[in-house]
């Protein structure tokens, strides 16, 4: 049974950093795009970044570019998502998803596109 887990939220001052991790398990990263969500209360579930597993290549919400760095490691089945100069509105439930495929600039913050979801990790941004 393919599982997702994340783990690596908390609470954090503005300006501060933090690193999510999302471990799989019951499947391989041989060719899937694996993301990032977040959903604020209140709010709809937001795509925040994608990679693709098969070339490495990336897509960020323009709320986070220059700020989030997703990365992963095939090996380990594993996904990152660094978080620097993190904002008040970053605060939110951040999940990681994973969906056969690529990510493409329709597909990366499509909840649809995506087979497997983590139950998510609590990022507050509060001073």
């Amino acid at each position: 049974e393919a599982q997702l887990v994340e783990s690596g939220g908390g609470l954090v001052h503005p300006g501060g950093s933090l690193r999510l991790s999302c471990a799989a398990s019951g499947f391989t990263f041989d060719a899937y795009a694996l993301a990032w969500f977040r959903q604020a209360p209140g709010k709809e579930r937001e795509g925040v970044s994608c990679i693709s597993s098969a070339d490495g290549s990336t897509y960020y919400a323009d709320s986070v570019k220059g700020r989030f760095t997703i990365s992963s490691d095939n090996a380990k089945n594993a996904v990152y998502l660094q978080m620097n100069s993190l904002k008040p509105e970053d605060t939110a439930v951040y999940f990681c998803a994973a969906g056969t495929g690529r990510c493409t600039t329709s597909t990366y913050d499509s909840i649809w596109y995506y087979d497997y979801w983590g139950q998510g990790t609590q990022v507050t941004v509060s001073s």
